[in-house]
């Protein structure tokens, strides 16, 4: 997972910006995934009402993707407030890097889609 995905690059190759990285990459291994709690979509929203934060849903934002190998079955992209939530609920957060927004190829899985 490259930590780089933040840099913009003009012409010639020259870096003329820096964007935010508002997502935390979290890898989820096998026996992670086989828990259906470890999934946000299944275990956050409960935990949002009964501990009265459920106005936290409209900033929330997590994209899912499947991973390449058995410590990274599922690759989790978490905003800031979702990953504080996650880490609040007594889950295993293995952050491997850092993105400026999810891939395209991610799906958004739970909360609010990314936006600029």
């Amino acid at each position: 997972m490259s930590f780089d995905e933040g840099v913009r690059v003009g012409k010639e190759g020259v870096q003329v910006g820096v964007l935010e990285l508002n997502y935390s990459v979290v890898a989820q291994g096998v026996e992670e995934v086989r828990d259906t709690e470890n999934s946000p979509a299944v275990s956050m929203g409960g935990y949002l009402l009964e501990t009265g934060t459920e106005r936290l849903l409209g900033k929330i934002s997590v994209y899912s993707e499947r991973g390449t190998s058995r410590e990274e079955v599922r690759l989790l992209y978490m905003n800031a407030e979702a990953l504080r939530v996650w880490r609040a609920m007594g889950k295993m957060a293995r952050v491997v890097g850092m993105r400026h927004r999810p891939p395209k190829t991610a799906l958004l899985a739970y909360g609010v889609p990314f936006s600029e």
